[in-house]
């Protein structure tokens, strides 16, 4: 599962120290190739992860995610561009005003 699959949950976890729920995103693309495409694939996923949410649908496949903070984390590959920077802030302001959190995440590999 990856960002260009727009209609699917990548993953689903509880954070064992803070009891977040964190629904992640797994973003392998760069961004200096097609850096508009995939603003508009990184939109379209989030979308989805916020039907997910507020249709209810997170809280009935995960009967535990009930009463808790959720997070939508973003885990690249790669940093994120400017403009990309741009358009997380905006998102992650009408994800606040949506009551949850969203956060970006460099993958580093062990």
């Amino acid at each position: 599962m990856s960002i260009e699959q727009t209609d699917t949950i990548d993953f689903v976890n509880i954070d064992k120290g803070s009891g977040d729920v964190l629904l992640t995103i797994s973003d392998h693309l760069d961004w200096d190739q097609t850096e508009g495409q995939h603003l508009m694939l990184l939109q379209g996923k989030l979308n989805a992860y916020l039907r997910f949410i507020e249709s209810g649908e997170l809280y009935q496949k995960y009967p535990e995610a009930s009463e808790r903070p959720v997070i939508i984390q973003i885990v690249s590959k790669f940093p994120m561009s400017q403009k990309a920077e741009i358009f997380f802030e905006r998102a992650s302001g009408a994800i606040d005003e949506a009551g949850f959190k969203l956060r970006f995440k460099l993958f580093h590999p062990n």
